[in-house]
This record gives C-alpha cells, structure tokens and sequence, in this order.
C-alpha cells in the first residue's frame, strides 16, 4: 500500500499538470474582455435601403458579441474533467497512505501537505460546481497543487512510520483533521486573493506584468468577495483546531499553552486572520489592504508548516524529515 501510494502521488502531479495545460490553453486563447463594458454597436444608415426614415437620425442597433470558440470550450471543460480525475488519484494516494500506516495519514509534515492540498483541491471543485465562472482560477490552483505535492514528494517525502507516543491520543483526530481542514480553505482562499491584487492593478490601469496576466480573470469585486467567503468559513474552524489543541496539550503536557514555536506561530496566524476579518468589516479600510492581509496570513501558515518544523526544535517538530 505504501509503494502503490507512492505512485499514486506521481500519477496526481502528472494529471494536474496536464489539467494545468488545459486551463492554460484556454486562458491564453480566450480573448480577454474590454476593461470598461461598452456593446460594439453598428450604424443602420438613413438612407434608402438601409431600414431608415429620410430626414431621421441612424438608429444605433448594438451588434452580439462573440462567444469563445468551440476548441476553447472543450479545453476549459477538459480542464475540469482532468482535474477531477486528478483529484481522484490524490485522494487514493492519501486513502492508501493512511491505510499502509494503519492510522489517519497525518501523522508528519509529508501527510499533512498530501491532505491539506486534497482538502483544497476538493474545495476547489465544490466551488466550481456553484459557481462556474470561477474557471479560470483553475490555472493558478492546478498550478498549486503541482507545486505543493512535488515539493511534498521531492523534499518531505519520509517512509511509513507508526504514530509517535506523544500522537496517539483520540484528539489527534480531532484536533489535527480540524487544522487539515481549515489549512486547505485558507489555502484555496488564498488563490483568489493574490489573482484579486492582480485583477485589481489592471483595472485600475497599470499594464505590467503581473496585473496583464489578470486580465480574463473575473472582476476585482468578484475575486474579493470570494476571498471573504472563504477566510469566513475557514476562520472558526481554525480557532476551534487552536483551542482543540490547547485541551489536547493540557491533557498530555500538563499545560495548555506553553508558547511553543508552532503553537506561537498558529497564535500569530490566528490574530492576523482575525485582524483580516475586522479589516473586512471596516469600511474606512481600502480593499487591497484588506486582501494583503489575508496573503500575509497565509505567509504565516507556510512558515508555521515549513519553517517551525524544519528550522526549529519543539514539541510540535513531527516533519520527520532529514
């Protein structure tokens, strides 16, 4: 089961980057929309034979836009059909990890990247299918996923092992299925709130790279309130992962916080989702503030799952790795 999780992982970066493929054909071959929506119009002239009256002003009748081609559709529902089948490699390489280790596959920092990104990556689906005009985010999360599960497979890989002594406890179940959850949204969250900045810099004009690369992405408005909807949902699931952790660690250690460095840093990324969500709620508060503070959030969730585990020595070290 190990071995065939293994492969099973490979299998899922090579489907998504082929899923990426398609998002990007079809993102580079759709024609970008007009930065200020005007209908293309033609002049019906009032001369004799073209539908006028003598004497009268040309009746401007407005001219149907063009829809993509057919070879773009195809490629953006090929897109999300490989991304499912994707997806549905991902899960079976983290099914059979966890079943090779007799355990819930989250017991170091290779699982728990293989399971937070398939938590996103679902995610990203079941927002998909509500709201269809996100598509073309899926360039940017593909991307994501090939980007997370080869750093995964490449640096963090270690060998099935059984859960250390300090992890053998009923909540780690709860404590650490609840911060895999709330990690994935936060990082499928975070998708829409860089593409936003991007979004945003090319509405308001500026025309260097990166803000041209937004420019077919949906609008501004559009890509923030998603970023909201997400952080809002993501937030209280992570607080309770938070607390879950300081009963567990009351149960285990005799102390309920005891500023460890990853439970120092989860603090950190806590207060600045909150400081997010107040900024959110504050109208004197300019949106590209707001947003950055969610990127800056996420900046936190990378060094809490990267760097606390591979540059510092605690009680929460469990990358396991070399």
């Amino acid at each position: 089961m190990a071995a065939l999780s293994d492969q099973l992982v490979a299998i899922a970066i090579l489907v998504y980057l082929v899923a990426m493929i398609c998002h990007a054909a079809e993102y580079a071959l759709a024609p970008a929309p007009a930065r200020k929506a005007a209908p293309e119009r033609e002049l019906v002239g009032a001369a004799t034979g073209a539908g006028g009256v003598a004497g009268e002003p040309p009746v401007a009748t407005p001219v149907a836009p063009r829809g993509p081609s057919p070879a773009i559709r195809i490629a953006g529902r090929l897109a999300v059909v490989v991304t499912v089948l994707a997806t549905l490699v991902h899960g079976a390489a983290t099914v059979t990890r966890g079943i090779a280790a007799e355990r819930m596959p989250w017991g170091n920092m290779y699982e728990f990247v293989l399971t937070l990104s398939f938590v996103g990556v679902v995610g990203w689906l079941v927002l998909l299918w509500r709201h269809p005009e996100v598509r073309k985010l899926g360039l940017f999360v593909t991307l994501v996923m090939v980007l997370l599960l080869a750093v995964a497979e490449l640096v963090l890989y270690v060998e099935v092992v059984p859960l250390m002594p300090a992890l053998q406890s009923y909540w780690f179940q709860i404590h650490v299925s609840t911060v895999v959850f709330a990690s994935g949204l936060f990082l499928l969250g975070v998708v829409p709130a860089l593409t936003y900045l991007m979004r945003a810099g090319y509405e308001d004009g500026r025309r260097s790279f990166p803000y041209t690369l937004a420019r077919r992405l949906p609008a501004a408005a559009s890509l923030e309130r998603l970023t909201f909807g997400l952080h809002a949902f993501a937030f209280p699931l992570f607080t309770f992962g938070v607390i879950a952790g300081a009963v567990w660690a009351e149960a285990a250690w005799g102390r309920p916080w005891g500023w460890d460095p990853k439970e120092t840093w989860s603090f950190i990324s806590w207060v600045i989702y909150a400081g997010y969500l107040h900024a959110r709620a504050t109208p004197s508060v300019k949106r590209n503030v707001v947003v950055w503070i969610a990127v800056f959030g996420f900046a936190t969730m990378l060094m809490n799952l990267f760097g606390v585990n591979m540059f510092f020595e605690g009680l929460h070290s469990y990358a396991d790795i070399d």
